[in-house]
């Protein structure tokens, strides 16, 4: 029996299109909203000139002018649902914009959404790389209150010995 409603996460990444590809495989839903967070870029450039401790300059948007990471995000969550509708999942697309981290944006709509259940990709980062940056997955794992279908990269081909 189908859920109500799926959320797929997607930032364009394999591992995102992979998480796509596994969700049509494995899952069954009445509908599936793929999701892009995104920042603007005025955040953005502000959070790189802090950690750089460079003082930034005065930016004013111009509203006339659409925000260039919001093109990106609404075309990104396009592939990401025409992935998902070749996957079969009857797919809808989302974006929404990141107040904080993109983590809470995930959890925030799942649960404006009420949906069933997430799906999302991981980076596959272990040891202390993994301590080091931790992963969009993980922390959605760790701070939401539902069922999350996290899908690993997929493996590296073996390399084929020398001389063959």
């Amino acid at each position: 029996m189908p859920c109500d409603l799926m959320l797929i996460t997607y930032d364009g990444s394999e591992n995102a299109r992979r998480a796509v590809e596994y969700a049509g495989r494995f899952l069954a839903a009445n509908r599936a909203v793929v999701l892009t967070a995104w920042e603007p870029m005025v955040r953005q450039a502000a959070r790189l000139s802090g950690l750089s401790g460079v003082m930034q300059p005065e930016w004013v948007t111009d509203d006339e002018i659409e925000d260039v990471a919001f093109v990106d995000a609404r075309n990104i969550n396009a592939e990401g649902v025409r992935l998902a509708k070749l996957a079969g999942l009857n797919a809808e697309a989302r974006t929404v914009e990141c107040t904080t981290t993109i983590w809470n944006a995930i959890v925030e709509t799942a649960d404006e959404l009420d949906v069933d259940i997430i799906v999302a990709g991981t980076r596959g980062a272990t040891g202390i790389r993994a301590l080091m940056h931790s992963s969009v997955a993980d922390a959605v794992l760790k701070h939401c209150h539902r069922p999350v279908l996290m899908v690993p990269p997929g493996r590296e081909p073996a390399p084929k010995p020398a001389g063959r």
